[in-house]
């Protein structure tokens, strides 16, 4: 065959081959489309992706998180959280919808009771922004002081013989409550119901002055809206089967016709320069020569590597069989970045994965930058990582070590508190073992950001491991979580912090002293059943530590401690005073408490060896040493004056 019979012969095949292709194309487009063609379901009349019907359509016409069931093929049911919901509107244009508790719709029910929280973590759902939270008390044994404020329920929550005595109510202002100082161990449950607000009842007072005029059911019959977001392995926004069908029909015919120019260009250069066109076709050759399936392949290494800066890169199907498939018996707990889990990877080795709540296609890319700052850290007192999944991964996952012997919260005043458990000389080393990480952390230029008890691990030797160091400058400041914010838990946040809106070393400073005043009283940071004034562990430890501290001390740990575990227990309660100063300026550095931390560990001690072993007073202990000055007041003496601002000492 001619050279030139055989190119046109050539470029007619590829040319068919297109058109073909084209074709088949459109016949698979048009497939789809009457497949994932929408579907109605009383009031809603398309439903169409990211929602789907699994009675009416394949799997692929929509998303996982979408999957709409028809109850007696009049109501639209969408499940989320284990609960289910009505939708009662859909917004495509602007990605949101409105959903009602489905329990509203069964009349057979006389008290439709959400009894669960709605949580929307691990879902592309997000609420809108004139969503409010209703909350609702269940069968209170007492009412607030002030019950004609808040919105009476007059169905009980549960189902059985009730006790005429018990009230139920609700009320959109939580903080009122907490003012009130009303415990809420006199609820059965409460719950937190999403409610959309309009401008009129946004400005009402406690609550919205139209709901006064509804009864319980139609106050839950109001509902609430979300929004959606929607993203692909690589962040991009996913299309529906229909419209990446038709991007591939649009993408055929563009490829189609640069075919053909190219055949018609090609044929005509053939006949200008047939001799240079065979030498390039030679080069051509030539250079596909070198491309293997063994090129190939280290290119996907080189894509997929086992390491990267240093730590493993996991797959995530291993971690998902680690986990039982992130199974809810397997969380060992929830913070402001995720969900950790326990896991068993195929080695053999116990760790702990932190499932981070939220992955696109920029935060992946901040991710592996931040992971090559993590991968540096290395302290006997910070919990190693082991490694995470790669930027590609459907989700964000870091793999650490897992720390066995539970949190110091829940030695302290959780579930493993057990009198004596904690002796004060445990309690003393890990303050100056978590202080040891805190100052590394600082001198890496690293601000924990969460410094509470319920990031303090400790090992089967009492060691400390802190936990959740670093993450903090993967999210920026404005991003909240229900239980644990970026910016700090409640409690341990740095006062000045809702000033400036910023936190600096100084403030892991002053959640550290809160730290410490847990060591001293074994009581949590908040506790709304404490007196209205002692709420707040730092509130009530800034009064007792300068008035009463035998008061805020535990009696177990004072009781039971000789003079000299007397004089460190006073000695860090000063120091807890210095930490939990309002403003940043009086506060220590991070590698000041540290150096007074060991000195009172070490120092201390060897100043009353030997000597002769006296019952000192708490409030003359301090005189000892001569850097320290005394802590009783009533008196305005130095030790008061020193932590006032603009004092003059």
């Amino acid at each position: 065959m001619q050279p030139k019979t055989f190119l046109i012969t050539i470029s007619s095949h590829v040319f068919i081959i297109m058109f073909s292709s084209l074709i088949t194309k459109t016949q698979c487009a048009d497939q789809n489309y009457t497949v994932c063609a929408p579907q109605s379901c009383g009031n809603l009349s398309s439903i169409s992706y990211p929602f789907w019907m699994p009675t009416k359509q394949e799997s692929h016409c929509g998303h996982p998180n979408f999957k709409v069931s028809c109850k007696n093929n009049t109501i639209p049911i969408l499940r989320v959280s284990n609960h289910d919901y009505v939708i009662t509107h859909v917004d495509y244009l602007n990605h949101s919808f409105h959903l009602v508790y489905a329990l509203v719709y069964d009349e057979s029910i006389t008290c439709p009771t959400p009894l669960n929280n709605l949580t929307l973590e691990h879902t592309p759902f997000s609420f809108s922004t004139n969503s409010a939270e209703f909350f609702l008390f269940y069968n209170c044994s007492n009412l607030p002081k002030e019950y004609y404020v808040y919105y009476p329920i007059s169905c009980k929550a549960g189902e059985g013989d009730q006790n005429d005595t018990l009230k139920s109510f609700g009320d959109f202002h939580f903080e009122d409550l907490v003012e009130q100082n009303y415990s809420l161990g006199l609820c059965e449950s409460v719950v937190a119901v999403p409610m959309d607000l309009d401008t009129d009842m946004e400005s009402g007072s406690h609550g919205a002055s139209s709901y006064w005029k509804m009864n319980y059911r139609q106050i839950l019959s109001q509902g609430f809206t979300l929004n959606w977001t929607l993203h692909d392995d690589a962040g991009q926004e996913d299309l529906s089967p229909v419209e990446s069908n038709k991007t591939a029909v649009i993408l055929g015919t563009g490829i189609a016709a640069c075919v053909l120019l190219s055949s018609t260009l090609c044929f005509f250069l053939y006949r200008r320069h047939r001799k240079k066109e065979g030498s390039s076709s030679a080069q051509f050759l030539n250079h596909n020569k070198s491309y293997s399936p063994s090129t190939a392949r280290s290119n996907f290494n080189i894509l997929n590597g086992s390491t990267v800066f240093g730590v493993h890169v996991f797959n995530y199907r291993e971690l998902e069989e680690a986990t039982d498939y992130f199974n809810p018996l397997k969380e060992l707990g929830e913070g402001g970045f995720g969900t950790v889990y326990y896991g068993k990877l195929r080695d053999g080795r116990e760790v702990a994965i932190k499932r981070l709540y939220e992955n696109n296609n920029k935060r992946a890319e901040q991710f592996l930058n931040e992971v090559e700052i993590l991968a540096n850290l290395r302290h006997e007192n910070l919990v190693n990582l082991y490694g995470c999944t790669s930027r590609q991964s459907r989700e964000l996952l870091l793999v650490y070590e897992y720390v066995s012997n539970g949190t110091v919260a829940d030695h302290l005043h959780g579930k493993q508190s057990k009198q004596g458990l904690l002796p004060w000389e445990r309690r003393l080393s890990i303050a100056t073992e978590t202080a040891s990480a805190l100052v590394y952390l600082h001198d890496s230029d690293i601000v924990h950001r969460d410094v509470k008890t319920q990031n303090i691990l400790l090992d089967s030797n009492f060691s400390v491991k802190v936990a959740d160091f670093g993450l903090s400058r993967l999210f920026p400041l404005d991003v909240t979580h229900v239980s644990t914010a970026p910016q700090g838990t409640p409690g341990y946040v740095d006062p000045e912090y809702h000033q400036c809106y910023q936190l600096t070393e100084k403030s892991d400073v002053y959640s550290f002293g809160v730290m410490l005043s847990e060591l001293l009283s074994s009581l949590p940071a908040v506790d709304i059943t404490r007196k209205r004034n002692e709420i707040n562990l730092a509130t009530m430890a800034i009064n007792k530590i300068q008035n009463c501290l035998q008061e805020f001390v535990d009696p177990s740990l004072w009781f039971q401690s000789d003079s000299e575990a007397k004089i460190e227990i006073t000695a860090v309660a000063e120091l807890a005073f210095q930490c939990l100063q309002s403003t940043k300026e009086m506060r220590p550095s991070m590698n000041e408490v540290l150096k007074r931390l060991l000195t009172i560990q070490d120092q201390l001690g060897s100043e009353v060896d030997g000597a002769e072993v006296v019952d000192i007073p708490a409030d003359d202990v301090l005189m000892l040493k001569g850097d320290m000055s005394p802590i009783s007041p009533p008196r305005e003496d130095n030790f008061v004056a020193r932590y006032k601002p603009n004092a003059s000492v």
